[in-house]
């Protein structure tokens, strides 16, 4: 699987996917003012697992760092192979591999019945237990920054909203991915000191 980081397939475009989830719509009502002693009341945060959660689905196209989202009312094969439909469309030349974990949407009978008929998307499973090497996880760190964090969503159309800003934004500042850890720079001494005897 490092291969198809380090040196892919000619031609191939090689694709990292995985699901974040679920976010839920969280609602934080007002509070009603002051306390007596002029303290402010604290409001808890009002939300639950119902059907108002919501799953974003990702691929990070590793060679350019760009990514394909989409989010979903749940995490199933149908729309998982929704996604790879939006996979396929933004990669139309070469094959495509897919990175991504055992998750029995990916591997479901639907999924490979699909699969034979877009004979150019094939699976790469990792390992279990070694989420690591996917790199779409890395990408999640980020999206979370950048559209999640410190956000108060009334519904799931919000959290589709802030999904499609914040890839979209991300998507003009992307860098391809480099598997492993780059070389230390070199240090650059600001004073030099000549000693002579």
């Amino acid at each position: 699987m490092i291969e198809l980081y380090t040196c892919p397939p000619e031609g191939a475009t090689v694709v990292c996917a995985d699901e974040l989830g679920p976010v839920i719509p969280r609602t934080f009502p007002p509070a009603p003012g002051w306390s007596p002693d002029g303290h402010r009341i604290k409001s808890e945060a009002d939300y639950s697992r119902g059907p108002e959660k919501t799953w974003v689905y990702g691929a990070l196209r590793v060679r350019d760092g760009h990514e394909v989202t989409m989010t979903a009312s749940s995490r199933n094969s149908a729309f998982y192979q929704q996604f790879l439909q939006r996979v396929e469309a933004a990669n139309p030349a070469g094959d495509i591999y897919v990175v991504t974990d055992n998750l029995s949407s990916h591997n479901s009978l639907s999924t490979r019945t699909w699969l034979e008929g877009h004979p150019r998307i094939r699976h790469v499973f990792i390992p279990v237990g070694a989420c690591w090497l996917n790199l779409q996880e890395g990408w999640w760190r980020i999206f979370r920054k950048a559209a999640l964090a410190g956000q108060s969503f009334a519904g799931p159309p919000e959290i589709d909203q802030a999904t499609r800003l914040a890839t979209a934004q991300l998507n003009t500042r992307a860098r391809h991915w480099v598997w492993g850890r780059p070389a230390p720079s070199t240090r650059v001494l600001r004073r030099r000191y000549v000693y002579s005897v």
